[in-house]
């Protein structure tokens, strides 16, 4: 967190605009920053002593504190996740589910087309953020979600008269072409066309976002991934 000499902080800006990854931005930095690739307290000509620089600089405690208000921030992101188990988090949500189902059904809705959660640990932006192990954490979710989607909506088929319904099963469809891209025509099916980062990863297509920078490949019909979370 302490400042590092100008020319450090220039040759690190360039190595990372070399190797295509994302600035990482000033905590003080106006605008709303959600911070998911880091954050940046540094304050030039700040020590490790509150009376260095003192009224020019950012402090080390005070840099201290700015770290933990992130910490704090990105512990409110998924705290509704990490408060429950992932049974009870599938729970919820295929409860809420079944509620609108009814409430359509109420209404006199009686054909409804569904499609299953997509393995998200194989996504660009999750393999870029995550390990092998945090990778299989979400997949397993989605394998407990699209299990419970089945089974809730063979019930409502039993208890709901005329009830119909078509289940896709997109889990199983990424998988196939991640597995075997060249049976389906692609050459890569881990790095995206366009983004940046590790795998372009980053989801900084078309530089409209927070990071500018991305880079597109030569063909994108060679890529099972268009960009960090979409397939083509």
């Amino acid at each position: 967190m302490q400042s590092l000499p100008h020319t450090r902080i220039d040759d690190l800006l360039a190595l990372a605009e070399y190797a295509k990854l994302p600035i990482i931005p000033a905590y003080l930095k106006p605008g709303d920053h959600q911070f998911e690739y880091g954050a940046n307290f540094a304050s030039g000509g700040a020590g490790a002593l509150a009376e260095t620089h003192p009224g020019l600089v950012i402090d080390l405690k005070t840099q201290l504190r700015y770290f933990k208000n992130v910490g704090k921030l990105l512990r409110q992101k998924p705290s509704i996740y990490y408060s429950y188990s992932q049974a009870e988090y599938v729970d919820m949500v295929i409860g809420n589910l079944t509620t609108v189902i009814k409430e359509i059904y109420g209404g006199g809705g009686r054909k409804f087309g569904f499609v299953g959660s997509v393995p998200y640990g194989y996504l660009p932006a999750i393999r870029t953020l995550t390990s092998g192990e945090s990778i299989e954490e979400v997949t397993t979710l989605a394998k407990l979600h699209n299990k419970a989607l089945a089974k809730t909506l063979r019930k409502l088929q039993a208890q709901l008269k005329g009830f119909k319904y078509s289940n896709f099963h997109l889990y199983s469809s990424f998988m196939e072409r991640i597995d075997n891209p060249s049976k389906y025509g692609f050459k890569e099916a881990k790095k995206a066309c366009c983004g940046s980062g590790q795998l372009r990863g980053v989801n900084s297509c078309g530089g409209k976002r927070e990071v500018k920078d991305y880079s597109l490949c030569n063909n994108a019909s060679e890529y099972f991934f268009f960009d960090s979370y979409h397939p083509k």
